[in-house]
């Protein structure tokens, strides 16, 4: 990241207390896009809102939303703020947007793990953290669609040993980013996000935290030109 930006993140720590600092600093150590988490036209809000939850709880930086037939809108008393942590990818531009986001996946060289309890090859004990993980969850009754099963790496199960066939999917969400992010940080695999991404994260952080961010950080850089 350049200087100019390094400096922007600088001018607008000013703006806020040296505990909140330090807070932000502590937890940027703390995210990782070794695992991020796909969610396929979900339909009901606060499924979304609470796997955001999820994510931001365990660190995980990265959410994916799939807009096909259903348009996300954040139920906030859910998510409690979440979606100012963590970063946000929506596709939405076309009627099938699933083909765009697990190429797009691909191409930064995540494995993709449909979650599904019909015929799968691996369970969530076994997925192999040496590779960067993308773990799809389908919508609430329909579950992940049949393009997003023919793309994927692997076909992953939660175990489960009573009667009902599946869990509700942001419970599925907390529990597999609970389990590998515990695992992650057990091993000996770089999870950590780089420093380019760090002040990425952390300029994020800070406009997103920072009431009239946005014209705060234009008149720095309307002064700073002119230096």
């Amino acid at each position: 990241m350049n200087t100019d930006t390094n400096n922007l993140i600088s001018h607008l720590q000013e703006c806020i207390t040296a505990e909140r600092k330090h807070l932000l600093e502590d937890k940027i150590l703390e995210r990782t896009r070794s695992i991020t988490i796909v969610l396929e036209n979900i339909f009901q809000a606060r499924n979304i809102s609470a796997s955001m939850r999820s994510a931001d709880c365990f660190g995980v930086q990265d959410v994916h939303i799939i807009e096909n037939d259903n348009k996300f809108e954040d139920d906030t008393e859910v998510s409690l703020g979440a979606s100012k942590w963590i970063t946000v990818n929506k596709f939405n531009q076309k009627k099938n947007n699933t083909i765009d986001a697990i190429t797009s996946l691909k191409s930064e060289g995540y494995k993709i793990i449909a979650c599904t309890p019909h015929k799968p090859e691996i369970t969530l004990e076994e997925i192999d953290l040496n590779n960067k993980v993308a773990l799809i969850f389908g919508t609430e009754v329909r579950g992940i669609s049949a393009q997003a099963l023919n793309m994927a790496d692997y076909k992953m199960s939660i175990p489960m040993y009573g009667f009902t066939e599946s869990l509700n999917i942001s419970v599925s969400v907390s529990i597999c980013l609970q389990h590998l992010t515990t695992q992650l940080r057990k091993g000996d695999k770089k999870w950590q996000l780089n420093d380019v991404a760090q002040n990425e994260v952390l300029l994020q952080w800070l406009m997103n935290s920072i009431k009239s961010s946005k014209q705060i950080a234009e008149a720095f850089r309307k002064t700073h030109k002119r230096k």
